[in-house]
């Protein structure tokens, strides 16, 4: 059965590329309780809205929306955008190419 799981698991995850370049560490892990949208579906969704590689994530407190978002930085062609999905209501709160004082 739990074969039969982590196999279900990877191949949901797989199929949104969402589990692309996981980064190494996670700002915000603390305030995890507090979202309804789990890492693995906001990564999902921040893919969706922009494809690329994460490179980087964190949960953080932030204006707009409900106030609780992922922010996910994703690489394509060269460029970093950053992509910020509301934590508790799934919606992308921001797509917009990384500035010149990214944060």
């Amino acid at each position: 059965m739990n074969k039969l799981l982590c196999f279900t698991a990877a191949i949901s995850l797989g199929a949104t590329g969402a589990v692309a370049a996981t980064p190494s560490h996670f700002a915000g892990a603390n305030l995890l309780p507090q979202a309804k949208v789990t890492l693995a579906q906001a990564r999902a969704t921040a893919v969706r809205a922009h494809p690329g590689v994460i490179t980087d994530q964190e949960l953080e407190k932030e204006r707009g929306g409900t106030g609780l978002r992922y922010s996910f930085d994703i690489k394509n062609n060269g460029k970093t955008f950053e992509v910020g999905v509301d934590a508790r209501t799934g919606k992308v709160l921001e797509n917009d190419a990384e500035g010149a004082n990214p944060d």
